[in-house]
């Protein structure tokens, strides 16, 4: 089993469930894992044989700032869904954090699926 990763994605969006954190763009900090079998990549140096990565970024970066949720697990699920798009994937996690939201702490959510 082979894992793409991508860390330190920066989102901006408009997801929360307390008064006012809808009323305008937030900062999320996302990271996300794919588990796939990516060995045609390994063998083929063939990117059609693995996730694109730089698309991925693009379609989650895309999705934080176009929808609006109240909870971070429904955020999560929304990428979860994007991540199981390619079919290859069989276990993806996403971990999502709003930072600068609680003075100084940084509340977040893990969650995980799989095929």
């Amino acid at each position: 089993m082979d894992r793409i990763t991508l860390r330190g994605i920066r989102a901006y969006g408009r997801h929360g469930a307390a008064p006012g954190e809808r009323n305008r763009a937030q900062r999320f900090d996302i990271e996300v894992r794919c588990e796939l079998d990516a060995g045609g990549a390994r063998v083929n140096d063939d990117l059609a044989a693995t996730v694109d990565y730089a698309a991925l970024h693009r379609r989650i970066v895309a999705l934080v700032a176009e929808e609006s949720h109240d909870l971070l697990e429904r955020l999560a699920q929304r990428l979860l869904d994007i991540c199981f798009e390619d079919g290859r994937v069989r276990e993806a996690t996403v971990t999502i954090e709003k930072p600068g939201l609680l003075d100084g702490a940084t509340p977040g959510v893990t969650c995980s699926q799989r095929r």
